[in-house]
């Protein structure tokens, strides 16, 4: 099966930790037979995603701006470029502390 979209074609909205999200790919909405979805998604200069835990592992990249990633009891500076796997079952949080727009792709 082949799958293509367009980032111009997909609404945003605000997911249950509080960032603003596009689904890039999802198992279910798309119909597609993986195991993992792709999402876009930001946090406000001086805001941040609320604290919660996944069932499964999250990766993160950093596409754009500058924050905090908040794992369990440790902290991390995240930047353009920067990625992150975030185990299975661990609180997290991502803060922008930035001037930009925290942007960045979630893989679940």
């Amino acid at each position: 099966m082949i799958f293509h979209k367009k980032d111009a074609d997909l609404v945003a909205f605000k997911a249950n930790d509080g960032t603003l999200l596009k689904e890039l790919m999802h198992p279910v909405s798309d119909h597609l037979n993986i195991t993992y979805s792709v999402a876009h998604a930001s946090v406000d200069v001086n805001a941040a995603s609320l604290p919660h835990k996944l069932k499964s592992s999250e990766s993160y990249y950093i596409l754009k701006g500058t924050g905090m990633m908040h794992i369990e009891k440790k902290v991390f500076e995240v930047s353009e470029g920067d990625i992150f796997l975030v185990p299975e079952n661990a609180e997290q949080y991502i803060e922008n502390t930035g001037s930009v727009e925290l942007v960045f792709l979630c893989i679940v």
